[in-house]
C-alpha cells in the first residue's frame, strides 16, 4: 500500500485512503505545485490472483478514457506502472455511489431517478457515437458516482469495449449478473448500444424500487408491483429497456432520453389531456394561418401562435432577459426547422461563444439539442439532410470545441465535427482546408507532450508546426469572421509560448517562427483597421497582442537570444 504522506510519481502527495475493495485501494492525493486534488487507484500484484488479466483490464480502461471528454466521465491524467503495482491518477470525484445511496436510504425518489436516467442517456449516447462506438457493458448503481451538485459521473471502464461490426458475438461474459443483458453471456450475440440500454433499464429499476435485480426473486416485475404510486410512463420505459430481445428495446439512448423527458405523456391519465391539448393546438394553428392570410402585419401575441413563427423565436432569443430563455427560444426555432442553419449559428455566436468559452453546461445543452428526436430521427440527422448547412454548423461547432471548451479548448471533442465538415466537400475552400488541418491537429495533442522520449515524436512536432501555420494562413477574417480569426491566432501564440523550444528542437527555425509571429500581427492590424470592432473583438485583439509579445519572449529565450 502507498504510505500516507509519500510522494508518488514525483509530484502527487498521498493524503489518505478514500476507498478500498478486494483488489484495489483508492487514495486522495494532492499535486501541491498545481494545488489540485486527484484520486489515485492502486492495484498491487500481490493483492490479486489474476494480476495479468486485471492489469490488462486497467490498461483498457485508461486507454479508453484518455480519448474521451464528457462532463459525466472522469479524466485520466497519469498512469504509473512500476514495482509490481499499477497506479491510475484521475479526477477526484467528490460524492458517493448510487449503490451507497440505495444501501443507506432505500428506493430513490422517482424525480431524482428520472433526472439521473437522462444524464446517463447523455453520457451513454456520447460513448455510442464515438468512432468506433464504445459499449460500457457494466452499468449499475455501484459504478455511478453522485456529485454534491446532483450530477452523475460514470466510473470503472474495465469492461468497456469498442463495437466491432464484423463480430457475431462476444468471446466472454463481462458485466454484473442481474444488471447484464442476455447477450452479455458469452456466445449469445455481440453486445452493442442496446446492451447498455438494457443495463440502464435494470439500473433505473433498482434505483426506483430498491430491489436489486441480481438478488431474489431474480425477476424484473413491473415497477408498480412494488410501488403503485410510481409513474406508468416510467414503468413503460423501464419495461421496454429490459426486453430480452434487443430488437424489442429502444434502439438508441436518444429515444430513451426523449421518453424520460416526457414520461408524463406516457401516463394513461395524461393521454386524455394530451388529446384535448393537441386539438386546441391545431385549432390555434389554423386560426393563426387565417390571420396571416388576411393581414400580414397583424401582430399575434398569443404564446401558442408565436411558437409557429421561426423568425419570432430567433428575434426573441436575441433580446431574451437571460441565457436560459435565449437557449429555449433558439431550441424551439431549431425544432421547428431543423434544416435551417440560422438558429444554430445564432445560438453559437450570440450565446455559446459570446465569451469565447464553451462551458460543460453549454456543451450538455448543445448535445441535448442535437439528439432531440424529430420526424427524421434526431435534430442532427435532420440537419444532415441539408448538406451545406450541416457542413457549416459542424465546422463552427468544431472550432468551438477546439479553441473554446472550458476556456482552453478540447481537441478530441472537436475531431468528430471537423471530420464531418471536411468530408462534406461543401465548405468554401479556406474553411475546407482549415477543417482538414484542424482535424489532423486534434490528433497530435495526445502525443505532443511526449516529445523527446523517442525519435518519432520529434517528427510530429515538425508536422504539428506546419499544420498550425497552415490553419492560420490567409484572410480568415474575410472567409470566416474576425472573431474566428482572432481565436485561431490566439492558439498560435499559446503554442509558440508553450512549445517554442520543442519546435526548435524539431527543426523549425527561429526565423520561421518569428516570421509567423510578424505575419499574424500584421493580420491583426488589418482587422483593427478594416473592421468595426465591438468590445468583444477589441478585447480579443488586446489579448492577442499581449500573448504574441509573450510568445516572442519565449522564442527568444528558447533560442538563446
Amino acid at each position: 500500500m502507498l504510505e500516507i504522506g509519500s510522494i508518488v510519481g514525483g509530484k502527487y502527495k498521498v493524503l489518505n485512503i478514500i476507498g478500498q475493495g478486494g483488489m484495489s485501494t483508492v487514495y486522495l492525493a494532492m499535486n501541491e505545485r498545481a494545488n489540485k486534488q486527484w484520486a489515485i487507484k492502486e492495484v498491487r500484484k500481490d493483492a490479486v490472483t489474476n494480476y495479468r488479466v486485471v492489469r490488462q483490464s486497467l490498461i483498457t480502461e485508461t486507454d479508453l478514457l484518455k480519448e474521451l471528454s464528457h462532463p459525466y466521465l472522469p479524466s485520466i491524467v497519469d498512469v504509473i506502472d512500476e514495482d509490481g503495482r499499477f497506479l491510475i491518477v484521475m479526477d477526484y470525484i467528490e460524492g458517493n455511489t448510487l449503490e451507497k445511496a440505495l444501501r443507506l436510504l432505500g428506493p430513490q425518489p422517482q424525480e431524482y431517478v428520472i433526472e439521473w436516467g437522462i444524464q446517463l442517456c447523455d453520457v451513454l449516447g456520447y460513448l455510442h457515437t464515438r468512432r468506433p462506438p464504445i459499449i460500457y457493458r457494466d452499468l449499475k448503481p455501484g459504478n455511478i458516482m453522485l456529485r454534491p451538485n446532483g450530477t452523475i459521473t460514470l466510473i470503472d471502464f474495465g469492461t468497456a469495449r469498442e463495437y466491432k461490426e464484423a463480430n457475431t458475438g462476444d468471446t466472454s461474459y463481462l458485466g454484473t449478473r442481474g444488471y447484464a443483458a442476455p447477450e452479455q453471456f458469452g456466445g449469445m450475440g455481440q453486445t452493442d448500444a442496446r446492451t447498455d440500454i438494457y443495463c440502464l433499464g435494470t439500473t433505473l429499476y433498482h434505483l426506483v424500487t430498491g430491489h436489486n435485480p441480481g438478488e431474489p426473486p431474480f425477476e424484473l416485475y413491473p415497477i408498480r408491483y412494488w410501488n403503485p404510486q410510481l409513474s406508468p410512463g416510467l414503468e413503460y420505459i423501464i419495461a421496454k429497456c429490459v426486453q430480452n430481445n434487443p430488437d424489442d428495446r429502444y434502439s438508441s439512448c436518444a429515444e430513451v432520453m426523449y421518453d424520460l423527458q416526457n414520461y408524463k405523456e406516457l401516463d394513461r391519465g395524461y393521454k386524455k389531456t394530451a388529446k384535448i391539448s393537441i386539438a386546441l393546438f391545431v385549432a390555434v394553428v389554423v386560426l393563426f394561418i387565417t390571420f396571416l392570410s388576411s393581414a400580414v402585419s397583424f401582430k399575434v401575441k398569443a404564446n401558442t401562435i408565436q411558437k409557429e413563427n421561426y423568425k419570432h423565436f430567433i428575434t426573441e432569443a436575441a433580446s431574451a432577459p437571460d441565457d436560459l430563455t435565449a437557449v429555449d427560444m433558439y431550441t424551439k426555432a431549431i425544432l421547428m426547422e431543423p434544416q435551417n442553419k440560422q438558429a444554430y449559428l445564432d445560438l453559437l455566436n450570440n450565446y455559446i461563444l459570446v465569451d469565447e468559452n464553451l462551458t460543460k453546461e453549454e456543451d450538455s445543452q448543445l448535445r441535448a439539442i442535437m439528439i432531440t428526436p424529430t420526424s427524421d430521427g434526431t435534430v442532427e440527422e435532420s440537419l444532415a439532410k441539408n448538406k451545406e448547412a450541416y457542413a457549416e454548423i459542424a465546422y463552427r461547432i468544431g472550432v468551438a470545441y477546439f479553441y473554446c471548451y472550458e476556456g482552453e479548448g478540447n481537441k478530441p471533442m472537436s475531431s468528430k465535427w471537423f471530420t464531418i465538415a471536411a468530408e462534406s466537400g461543401k465548405l468554401p475552400e479556406g474553411q475546407q482546408q482549415r477543417a482538414e488541418r484542424l482535424g489532423k491537429i486534434a490528433g497530435y495533442y495526445a502525443t505532443m507532450d511526449n516529445i523527446g522520449k523517442d525519435g518519432s515524436s520529434i517528427i510530429s512536432a515538425r508536422e504539428f508546426w506546419d499544420d498550425l501555420v497552415a490553419v492560420a494562413y490567409g484572410d480568415i477574417a474575410a472567409v470566416d469572421n474576425e472573431t474566428t480569426a482572432l481565436i485561431i491566432y490566439k492558439e498560435v501564440a499559446v503554442q509558440i509560448y508553450n512549445r517554442a523550444g520543442k519546435f526548435l528542437k524539431a527543426g523549425v527555425t527561429y526565423d520561421e517562427i518569428n516570421n509567423e509571429i510578424n505575419y499574424i500581427l500584421k493580420n491583426i492590424d488589418q482587422i483593427v483597421n478594416n473592421y468595426e470592432l465591438t468590445d468583444r473583438t477589441r478585447d480579443l485583439v488586446n489579448a492577442n497582442q499581449r500573448q504574441f509579445a509573450q510568445a516572442k519572449t519565449a522564442l527568444d529565450t528558447a533560442a538563446g537570444k
